[in-house]
């Protein structure tokens, strides 16, 4: 299989590729840095790389897709047993860090590789490799249990990021901004190996913060990729920062993913630059499954249609697909296609659950689609589906509706069980002012006024935060009553 990133070898040396703060490294740098750690790890079966935002990171994963090596990305916030877990779940052969990190504990007997970005070496054609050799190994969250490893193939990097180039119109000419952690899909695959494919450049920010998003965009930056979390940090700054608006409405693009991006931080966003953000749907198994594309319609609150190449369907709680499309009949979503990953490692019955007989990978996601092919997520299978009063109720939409009220910050939406409905709908509030919440008769006559009167919360809690992880969705098991 030919290299995942052509640029490395072909075109001009001088071009930018990475930027990390006041360091960074053209083409021709990064083939030399990557070249150099390539042959310490030339022949292994796994390495782990421990994950910082930082060109260390960026350097090390090249190197080691190019020598055919696969990566499993360590999340520096992991905890000693998770980490523990991990590495004796893949057992890696080393370490790929920057030089002076802190290690924790559990990485103490791995052999460590000091990635030195500044090292000169060339990149020599890797062990024969083909599409179905692993490229990742990205740990899940393990809501339900210790981790597990989904396996990457090189192929559903590959076609992912193709896809993605079809449908958003990416080049070589785009400079894509950004401030994600790079041990996930979005920060890593999406945020430094898509630029990097397309002999683009990528500027990290490091942290987040919309100064840095305004400075880059002033500066040249043509795409910003973000979560909901940080959308709303903008919507939240925008009417009092004029700079951040002139910034966002020069960008090409604008993308939100990992989770849903409500549609009231849509509205207050096109509101005040004129530029629409848009969403696509992918997992860690899958890689990116939909997306709106740039020459088409950004509808709010939709994560677009299927990419080139995914194969998807809605289907019904006994496995029947859902035929016919009206935008209101709920289904789980399944994908089948050349971007999804081989297999959890070392869990062959894991493996075999996620999928159908005939080859299609259980999402566990919910969603309607639009008889256009527009595809809505409603919310989780396990935590966003609640069944009440005789009928399937998607969490988001709710949730949606909720963050239209003045008096709501943050809110989350999630069922219990009733012994009339089934389950009723609870609301997780955190007020816009903590002194004067909303009551529960003025939210649920909102959503009943906004959607339909069986959607609405039955009970409401207010909470100070919502509990977040590091990609900013909510872990609504975390949401309990005190």
């Amino acid at each position: 299989m030919s290299s995942l990133f052509p640029a490395l070898t072909e075109g001009p040396t001088d071009r930018p590729a990475l930027r990390f703060g006041d360091r960074s490294l053209t083409y021709g740098q990064l083939a030399a840095a990557a070249g150099v750690t390539a042959g310490r790890i030339r022949g292994a079966g796994r390495v782990a790389v421990w994950a910082t935002p930082a060109l260390e990171t960026a350097v090390a994963v090249v190197a080691a897709l190019e020598a055919g090596v696969a990566v499993v990305p360590l999340n520096p916030k992991s905890g000693e047993k998770e980490l523990g877990h991990i590495l004796a779940d893949s057992a890696p052969s080393a370490v790929l860090t920057a030089p002076g990190s802190e290690l924790p504990s559990p990485l103490g007997d791995l052999p460590r590789i000091d990635v030195d970005p500044q090292g000169t070496g060339t990149i020599a054609p890797a062990r024969s490799v083909t599409p179905d050799d692993a490229a990742l190994v990205v740990y899940t969250s393990g809501t339900t249990g210790p981790p597990k490893g989904a396996v990457l193939p090189r192929r559903a990097i590959a076609t992912t990021l193709d896809a993605l180039a079809d449908a958003w119109q990416w080049t070589g000419d785009d400079v894509l901004v950004h401030g994600l952690p790079l041990f996930h899909v979005h920060g890593l695959v999406l945020g430094i190996l898509g630029p990097l494919r397309r002999g683009g450049s990528v500027r990290h920010l490091g942290r987040f913060t919309t100064e840095g998003v305004t400075r880059e965009l002033n500066d040249g930056a043509t795409m910003l990729f973000g979560v909901p979390t940080m959308y709303h940090r903008i919507a939240q700054t925008l009417p009092d920062d004029p700079e951040l608006a002139k910034a966002l409405a020069h960008a090409r693009l604008l993308v939100s993913g990992s989770a849903a991006l409500p549609v009231h931080d849509h509205e207050r966003i096109a509101a005040a630059t004129g530029r629409r953000v848009i969403e696509r749907y992918g997992m860690t198994e899958t890689l990116m499954n939909t997306s709106v594309r740039a020459d088409g319609e950004p509808r709010a609150g939709t994560v677009g249609v299927p990419l080139p190449g995914v194969e998807l369907r809605l289907v019904e709680e006994d496995g029947a697909p859902i035929t016919s499309y009206d935008g209101e009949t709920v289904g789980e979503i399944q994908v089948r296609g050349p971007n999804l990953f081989t297999e959890y490692l070392n869990r062959p019955d894991a493996t075999a659950a996620a999928f159908t007989a005939d080859g299609w990978f259980r999402t566990g996601d919910m969603a309607v689609r639009d008889p256009d092919g527009y595809v809505r997520i409603v919310g989780r299978k396990a935590t966003d589906l609640i069944k009440s009063g005789g009928y399937k109720i998607g969490a988001g939409e709710i949730e949606n509706a909720l963050l239209e009220h003045p008096g709501v910050r943050e809110a989350a939406v999630t069922g219990e069980p009733d012994a009339d409905l089934g389950e009723r709908i609870v609301a997780w509030i955190v007020p816009a002012d903590p002194q004067s919440p909303p009551p529960i008769d003025e939210l649920a006559d909102h959503v009943a006024r906004r959607l339909a009167p069986h959607k609405r919360p039955r009970v409401v809690h207010h909470l100070d935060a919502l509990p977040r992880n590091d990609m900013g969705k909510i872990m609504k098991r975390a949401l309990t009553r005190d």
